[in-house]
């Protein structure tokens, strides 16, 4: 499955969002990844096809999240479901 990658400053963890390019907190997200020039990763899920949907279902239901956009995923070990900007802050060092 093809992810985007956004370029930015602060590269110290590797974050990965799930997002549904029509969902408004999605792009609330993906602003405050901008605005805080954090390099990451996201996959429009909507965009995807099934079997890549599918996939991400189980990515996010077997780390223990429920299916919910914005997902983020930092370093591979924390999730955060609907992308709460005073978790991303203290969990990315901001």
């Amino acid at each position: 499955m093809q992810t985007v990658k956004v370029a930015g400053k602060n590269n110290k963890h590797h974050v990965l969002l799930y997002a549904i390019s029509t969902c408004g907190w999605c792009k609330r997200a993906k602003k405050f990844l901008n605005e805080n020039e954090i390099e990451y990763e996201y996959i429009d899920v909507d965009l995807c096809s099934s079997e890549d949907r599918n996939k991400i279902r189980q990515d996010i239901q077997t780390r223990g999240g429920p299916l919910a956009y914005p997902t983020v995923i930092i370093d591979n070990k924390i999730l955060l479901t609907g992308a709460p900007q005073d978790k991303l802050r203290e969990v990315l060092e901001l």
